[in-house]
């Protein structure tokens, strides 16, 4: 009997997956009338994160294999997912130089169109307890990362590794859109346009032990609280601020004080989630300015963030405002 009902199931599941992907285009045929430099860029970074969430599924999630250069433990998965996008990109032959969050130096490419800057996998602290986690990444047109912006990249995005392998990614020219990764036939497939972000009541509070010193964004906190907003934080940035572009709805932030000073890396996680959430009609704060706007004068400069909708991104520059300590934005050395 229980056979009988798991053949049931399955052919249940088939179904449902011919039904889903029907209709469903393929990142290739999405992304088939931008330059085709981008375009190699954009597969080698997706089919990099297909084969991270492949090394998900079997990899060793509490074992330490080196630390980096900010001082930070580094897990067996981390450099594996690290090396694994190397690796595509590299083959790419379209990319000047990458830059990984793991080993924040330029690492040059053999190409001369494009740069791309990323984190590997975001959250790994968190992959023992199997929450979600991701793959951050950017790209800017030229050959360097050092002394840019954000404003110039012309594509970013992240993958998500929960239940499902996605991609939210914003594309200079195109609506963002959101991709799915079926396994079965090895192709990403564009699920739907991702949701033009307006107010709606969700927030994900990083950081909150800076309450206790920061009578700001205690404020802050509180009003969310009081005015009935509904919690969604799971410590891992990529599952965070993704959710507010597949909602259409929300606000994360990361605010940071003398006692709690920033860890969010610009180049590696905040600008590139500053470029899809502002694609998406959202906004994106240091606390006084866009995101997009504050020089990368360091690969390892270190920001406080909040994204969200306008009123929202308003309201954290009203009570949080900027990060007044300079000293603290840079990584150890």
């Amino acid at each position: 009997m229980a056979a009988t009902a798991t053949k049931e199931a399955t052919k249940k599941l088939q179904h449902v997956e011919v039904k889903e992907d029907k209709g469903m285009q393929e990142l290739t045929d999405v992304i088939a009338e931008i330059d085709d430099d981008l375009k190699c860029c954009i597969v080698a970074i997706t089919g990099a994160c297909a084969e991270i969430a492949e090394v998900l599924k079997v990899g060793q999630t509490g074992k330490i294999s080196a630390t980096n250069k900010f001082g930070d433990e580094q897990l067996e998965i981390d450099v594996l997912a690290d090396k694994v996008m190397f690796d595509q990109l590299k083959n790419c032959g379209a990319i000047g130089v990458a830059s990984s969050e793991e080993e924040p130096t330029e690492v040059s490419m053999g190409g001369s169109k494009y740069s791309v800057a990323f984190d590997p996998l975001d959250g790994s602290s968190i992959i023992g307890t199997n929450f979600a986690v991701g793959t951050i990444f950017g790209i800017w047109p030229g050959t360097e990362l050092l002394g840019r912006k954000g404003s110039e990249l012309v594509c970013a995005g992240c993958a998500c590794y929960g239940p499902r392998t996605t991609v939210s990614i914003a594309i200079d020219g195109m609506r963002p859109f959101e991709l799915v990764y079926d396994p079965k036939r090895g192709v990403w497939l564009k699920t739907g346009e991702l949701k033009k972000i307006e107010d709606g009541k969700m927030f994900a509070p990083g950081n909150l032990r800076a309450t206790q010193t920061h009578e700001g964004y205690s404020k802050l906190v509180n009003y969310w609280i009081t005015n009935k907003y509904t919690l969604r934080y799971t410590g891992g940035m990529v599952p965070d601020v993704n959710q507010i572009v597949i909602k259409g709805k929300g606000v994360f932030c990361n605010p940071a004080t003398s006692s709690s000073p920033a860890k969010l890396r610009l180049l590696y996680e905040c600008a590139p989630f500053a470029y899809l959430i502002e694609k998406c009609g959202g906004r994106s704060s240091d606390g006084e300015q866009s995101l997009l706007n504050v020089p990368i004068s360091d690969l390892e400069l270190r920001v406080q963030a909040c994204y969200g909708s306008a009123s929202e991104v308003e309201r954290f520059e009203e009570l949080v405002g900027p990060y007044n300590h300079p000293e603290l934005q840079q990584g150890p050395p």
